[in-house]
């Protein structure tokens, strides 16, 4: 693994675009308070009762998450 490699919170997966599981332990834990984030929302605002705001809040928390895995992951491209 390279100089490079090390610092990438999150590898790009070896197959299609993106990223895959965190390599680095900041990674696993932006993917925890994700993960607590999106079980936060839908506590507070069921999707049975208030679908559009759970909708808007686990949206923006996946852009956030995006965000991060763009600065701190390596650069994804298509794989086959």
């Amino acid at each position: 693994m390279s100089e490079s490699d090390r610092d990438h919170w999150f590898p790009a997966k070896t197959v299609g675009y993106g990223w895959g599981p965190p390599r680095r332990w900041q990674g696993w834990v932006v993917l925890a308070f994700y993960m607590a984030a999106v079980i936060g929302i839908a506590l507070r605002f069921p999707p049975q009762r208030e679908l559009a705001v759970f909708l808007i809040g686990v949206g923006l928390a996946t852009v956030l998450l995006i965000i991060v895995c763009a600065l701190k992951g390596e650069p994804p491209r298509w794989r086959r």
